[in-house]
């Protein structure tokens, strides 16, 4: 039986995922910070023919990261596939002169990649197999107004997985940066939400086939790619105006 641990699994595209693998007969690893809500998506798990294990988990702690990594591997004998899902959105905060809005973001989404993934990096080493994937955004191609934590740290994920790719790929540990566009999840707000979106469930799916696949950096769903290449090929100040027309107040 394979294994799978994924972060965030309370809601969203985590929970997607966990149901999704679950349906294949994996054992799969749930974890978010609000414990009671796990239980839940465990119950669906079971009903799946998944093997769940919940772990409570706020993707800040490194040291408990790590403590429920080993103990996911101890629970199940080892590791497969591991996703850092775990994220947050929010504005920066940009003129209340207090900056932990912005680096609470910033801590969430970068560092809780490194402290989710690495503790499993020497296992799948010794294997010589596995998959280590984030949840990138296509936010991390496109710079959003009062929202410049949550699309840095976006670049940031995919920058490191792009650095980490040639030094594990002799490992055979697969890196892949998945970037969705607006997927209607609880983080889709504001006037994100009059743009077109794919559910968790449809979502959740195609991501399986990209992880199997083994794919670098993949855009979800593929209108997005030539909205990116176009946002790339258009003048800054053209995309300043009309990103502003589009995003004029920050995204509660």
């Amino acid at each position: 039986m394979k294994k799978v641990f994924i972060t965030g699994a309370s809601s969203g595209i985590g929970k997607a995922l966990a149901l999704a693998y679950a349906k294949r007969g994996y054992s799969v690893g749930l974890t978010a910070r609000r414990e009671d809500i796990l239980q839940d998506v465990a119950q669906a798990c079971e009903k799946l023919g998944g093997i769940p294990f919940v772990y409570q988990l706020d993707v800040q702690d490194a040291e408990k990261c790590k403590s429920v990594a080993d103990q996911f591997m101890a629970d199940t004998g080892s590791i497969d596939i591991a996703i850092a899902n775990a994220g947050i959105g929010g504005d920066d905060g940009l003129f209340s002169g207090d900056s932990n809005q912005i680096n609470t973001i910033l801590s969430t989404n970068i560092l809780g990649v490194t402290n989710t993934l690495i503790p499993f990096i020497p296992a799948m080493k010794a294997q010589n197999s596995g998959a280590l994937v984030c949840i990138s955004s296509v936010a991390s191609f496109m710079p959003l107004p009062f929202h410049g934590g949550y699309s840095s740290s976006k670049i940031a994920i995919r920058m490191i997985f792009d650095s980490w790719r040639p030094t594990l790929q002799k490992y055979m540990i697969k890196t892949v940066s998945i970037c969705p566009g607006f997927v209607d999840t609880p983080i889709v707000k504001g006037p994100a939400r009059r743009f077109p979106m794919k559910s968790a469930e449809d979502a959740a799916e195609q991501f399986l086939k990209v992880i199997d696949l083994g794919y670098s950096t993949y855009i979800y769903p593929w209108p997005y790619r030539i909205l990116v290449l176009i946002v790339q090929l258009t003048p800054e100040r053209f995309y300043n105006w009309l990103i502003k027309k589009m995003f004029g107040k920050p995204i509660t």
